[in-house]
């Protein structure tokens, strides 16, 4: 193992459960780039394998979604689903325009997320450390 994975592992581990989502999404991004990169190249193999890492990523995603929560939950997994269903055309077809419109899907979401997890942190700094945070998603698993 490099100096690079072995770093990227201990930032894994060591890292809060918010600051994973954002790892998922940010990993996700990136894949699904460089998969419309390849497919611009004319590259097949590294299209699907960096459609596949996506795909991964989403369904790692919907697996660590809190059902319990409930309708934002159920809401969240079927946009995942539905971005796994178009990822999995992109690759047989190998076409970028279902891989636009995912992308732009999980850079709103991870936006989204980035604002909710910044403004969870000050809302934790202003009130008492015995009143818990309302609500939320397991992302944990």
């Amino acid at each position: 193992m490099n100096i690079y994975e072995q770093y990227r592992q201990t930032q894994v581990q060591t890292a809060k459960p918010e600051q994973l989502l954002l790892m998922l999404y940010d990993g996700a991004i990136g894949f699904l780039k460089r998969a419309k990169v390849a497919i611009e190249e004319r590259n097949i193999e590294e299209a699907h394998t960096f459609l596949v890492k996506t795909q991964d990523i989403i369904v790692e995603l919907m697996v660590s979604l809190n059902m319990e929560v409930g309708e934002l939950a159920l809401n969240l997994f079927r946009l995942y689903e539905y971005m796994h269903h178009r990822l999995v055309e992109a690759n047989i077809n190998k076409d970028t325009k279902p891989i636009d419109e995912v992308l732009r899907m999980l850079q709103d979401l991870r936006d989204a997320w980035d604002m909710a997890i910044k403004k969870m942190r000050e809302e934790k700094v202003e009130t008492p450390a015995t009143k818990p945070l309302k609500g939320g998603l397991n992302i944990a698993g």
